[in-house]
């Protein structure tokens, strides 16, 4: 298993004395006081809340899967069709402004928000107070690294309510109960610009001490995806240029690369790999009691009614048959046997999914041997990561951008057609002759399936309507989620999105 260094950091200062910092208002907080600015060692840790707020049960577990992933034609329900009936409603679209996993996702977002701004509004008191012009430079670093995390929660904002408040510092209750929502298109610019300055100082890699720490290269994957959506806005070559350019920078880096095996990358051994750029980092420590330095996200994934209870989830987010049949008429084998988990069968690593699964298919991506979920109860997928941004995402991006027409980007010596044959050439398909943007857009759906990509590339490309409608679709209604009633309440200023 890759080095846990990052996460004994991150749950150190969140289990000591600041779980007061987290437990705050949605958007955001007064700074906290008491932090000595003269000392180094305590530069990382306002930082460090920032990272462990990404790790929240509400950013990044049951109501993440549910409004990213359930919503896609990837993806049913699961469970029991009696379980947990807000799931139903995005499962079939009848969601409205009560709904509590769309409430808890905003908060958990703005929670992001509020633990990047504390980090934001600290780093120039320790750049003040600090002697050491190393000591300057890692403070404007870890500025960058906060930066990116607000960046990254405003773009995930955007793409599900359309229009929210800005908030890019502390303010009082007063004055947050009457911030008004900006445009998407604004807060898109709002992110491209401190993604842009992040860039301008982050470095382009850590030590393995580190690993999964936000980089430069994070950064500018965050930025290439952010244009990518902002094309479908206002459809300018100068979008499409920046993802070209962006991605080509990463590609020619270096640093990155795909793993020989598509299933290594989903297993405990593949964390943190050269294909990563960005994922919520999720342990146990290799402990079975202790502090909760983990995510449910793989847990509630997990088959449903196994056995022994260590191989046992909740069984939510199960592949659809409309899935299944997309992969078969591909030939998509290779990726097939990770991606799906069917019920009354044998892993590779020798587990049984019991035909006793209430499911008969459940996501391979998540899942995790039995030997290595030691946790006191259950602990399936504790250990398991939550991938944002892979290698792969990087080449289809690029694709993408050159499809569309961009000419920039021509670096890393890649084309469209190679980029997307390089990923194909992984799994073992043909090699295509040509590129169209439908294979580009069909590679995407096979190679991040499941990933919650699937329902915002198909609103961001047009496809959502004939995708989804049978699903209970309707747009334009539902290419954004209802603002939260509970948050209107809070913030009178707030107004509705259109049709709920």
């Amino acid at each position: 298993m890759k080095n846990n260094s990052l996460i004994i950091l991150l749950s150190v200062f969140l289990f000591t004395g600041c779980n007061g910092f987290l437990d705050i208002r949605p958007e955001a907080t007064v700074p906290s006081t008491g932090m000595d600015y003269t000392k180094s060692e305590n530069i990382f840790l306002p930082i460090s809340a920032a990272y462990a707020s990404l790790r929240s049960e509400s950013a990044h577990s049951f109501s993440y899967i549910g409004t990213f992933e359930i919503t896609s034609d990837n993806a049913d329900k699961g469970s029991t069709p009696e379980d947990n009936p807000p799931m139903a409603q995005l499962n079939n679209f009848s969601f409205d402004p009560t709904n509590t996993l769309i409430d808890d996702i905003w908060t958990g977002y703005f929670n992001i928000v509020s633990s990047a701004n504390n980090a934001i509004y600290q780093m120039p008191l320790f750049e003040s107070a600090l002697l050491n012009a190393s000591d300057k430079l890692y403070t404007q670093q870890c500025a960058g690294e906060a930066k990116t995390i607000r960046a990254y929660a405003y773009f995930n904002l955007a793409r599900l309510f359309g229009r929210v408040p800005v908030i890019d510092k502390t303010l009082t209750s007063q004055e947050l109960a009457t911030k008004g929502q900006e445009s998407t298109d604004s807060i898109y610019r709002f992110v491209e610009k401190d993604l842009l300055e992040a860039i301008n100082v982050l470095p382009e890699s850590y030590t393995s001490v580190w690993a999964g720490r936000i980089t430069k290269y994070t950064a500018m994957a965050i930025k290439a995806k952010v244009h990518m959506y902002h094309a479908s806005l206002e459809n300018t070559t100068a979008n499409w240029d920046s993802v070209a350019s962006l991605t080509d920078r990463i590609m020619a880096s270096g640093h990155f690369d795909l793993l020989p095996d598509f299933r290594t990358e989903f297993s405990l051994d593949g964390k943190n790999s050269i294909e990563s750029l960005f994922e919520i980092q999720s342990s146990t420590l290799g402990k079975s009691t202790g502090d909760a330095t983990y995510l449910q996200y793989a847990y509630e994934q997990g088959p449903r009614g196994n056995s022994p209870g260590n191989m046992q989830g909740w069984g939510f987010c199960t592949p659809s048959t409309n899935l299944i049949s997309f992969f078969t008429a591909r030939h998509d084998s290779v990726r097939a046997l990770t991606t799906f988990l069917y019920r009354g069968t044998k892993t590779p690593e020798g587990d049984s999914i019991k035909m006793a699964c209430s499911n008969p298919v459940y996501n391979g991506k998540v899942y995790t041997p039995s030997a290595s979920n030691l946790w006191s109860y259950n602990g399936y997928g504790f250990d398991q990561d939550v991938h944002i941004i892979r290698y792969s995402d990087v080449l289809l991006m690029f694709a993408e951008a050159k499809v569309q027409g961009s000419v920039l980007g021509n670096s890393s010596g890649f084309t469209a057609l190679s980029a997307v044959n390089k990923v194909r050439a992984r799994v073992k398909l043909p090699l295509l002759n040509s590129v169209a943007l439908q294979d580009v857009w069909d590679e995407r759906r096979a190679e991040l399936a499941l990933e919650e990509d699937r329902f915002f590339d198909l609103i961001r490309t047009g496809q959502a309507v004939s995708a989804l409608s049978g699903l209970g679709f309707k747009a334009p209604k539902n290419n954004v989620f209802p603002i939260p009633l509970a948050q209107m309440q809070l913030n009178t200023t707030l107004t509705q999105n259109p049709s709920y």
